[in-house]
């Protein structure tokens, strides 16, 4: 009998979403703009790869506020920050450029809106998680961190008939649902967000792997192990029939051993992830046999954010482009897109 023909399986929409184009285009801009050093709050996106190329171009990463001297730039990264983080960089007098994606910010508002209205708000979401602290730094005393649906029994709140339930945007959509059912179990009057606060991206790309997992014996996950909305990806695959899945930042980190007795591989990528990783990953399976690359599209996307306010200000200021498409001359000589 003939050897069943290797495959990969190559899930659309993959990558880059559009409020991290917008955050790493923004640090890009601003080196283009000020100079280096910029710099960036947190990692600007949960992508070793991305961090590591912006460190070589001059941004300079800190953990804290403090630690971006006096009068300097500082970019807040995708994920969002307390309003606590913002009268800090006043404090210091330092120029602040937003690049919160705008569905996070969508959640702050929520928040505030629903704190103003005195409701216990349920920030469903992970423990220490950047875009959770930013989120519940909007409204402390109201919000409750839920995390995951074995957490609901330790929820209590002030009133059960003004309740809430938010959540982090890279969530697993079908355990967000879970605990938004047994949350409902206990709470019956709980309102739901007025729009879905997972971003269309994660819900796509958890679509595309759920539709691929049946015919994987192997998926292949391209991010890092700090990307929640990555590591939910394989779990999610498996969670939908792939036999295996495993997680890499890169192509070298694959274990040829995950390839025994595999005919197909499902390959996707995190939405902090520049395809210029997929590929490599894709070159590393051509070269084992598995040449033959198929498509699974779940969705379409065109979503584009503008930069923010605050570079666009000053890049036409100064002449230059504010668009977040780049040419293909720029796309040679090293852009993370």
């Amino acid at each position: 009998m003939s050897e069943p023909t290797k495959r990969v399986l190559l899930a659309a929409p993959r990558g880059y979403c559009a409020g991290v184009d917008r955050a790493v285009v923004t640090v890009e801009k601003a080196l283009e703009l000020y100079g280096p050093p910029v710099y960036v709050r947190k990692q600007i996106v949960h992508n070793k790869h991305v961090v590591s190329t912006l460190e070589k171009r001059g941004a300079v990463f800190v953990e804290e506020t403090d630690e971006v001297p006096e009068g300097a730039t500082v970019i807040f990264s995708a994920h969002g920050v307390a309003p606590v983080v913002h009268e800090e960089a006043k404090a210091l007098s330092l120029r602040t450029i937003d690049a919160t994606c705008p569905l996070v910010t969508k959640v702050h508002r929520e928040a505030v809106r629903f704190a103003d209205a005195d409701f216990d708000i349920l920030l469903i979401g992970h423990e220490g998680h950047e875009e959770v602290v930013g989120t519940s730094g909007e409204a402390p005393e109201h919000i409750t961190l839920v995390d995951g649906p074995d957490d609901v029994a330790n929820v209590s709140v002030r009133d059960p008939e003004k309740v809430v339930w938010l959540s982090q945007t890279t969530l697993s959509v079908d355990e967000t649902m879970e605990t938004v059912r047994r949350l409902r179990e206990r709470f019956p009057a709980l309102q739901d967000p007025p729009s879905d606060d997972i971003c269309y991206a994660t819900q796509n790309r958890q679509l595309a792997v759920k539709q691929m997992a049946p015919d994987c014996d192997l998926m292949l996950v391209v991010g890092s192990r700090n990307s929640s909305n990555s590591v939910r990806l394989v779990e999610v695959a498996l969670e939908h029939g792939s036999r295996a899945g495993h997680l890499v930042d890169y192509a070298d980190e694959i274990d040829e051993a995950w390839l025994d007795g595999v005919t197909t591989v499902g390959v996707t990528s995190g939405a902090s992830v520049p395809e210029v990783l997929v590929r490599d990953v894709l070159t590393f399976l051509a070269e084992r046999g598995y040449a033959d690359v198929q498509p699974v599209v779940a969705a379409e996307e065109s979503l584009l954010f503008a930069l923010p306010n605050e570079i666009r200000r000053d890049l036409k200021a100064n002449g230059m482009s504010d668009k977040m498409r780049h040419d293909g001359a720029f796309e040679e000589s090293g852009s993370l897109h």
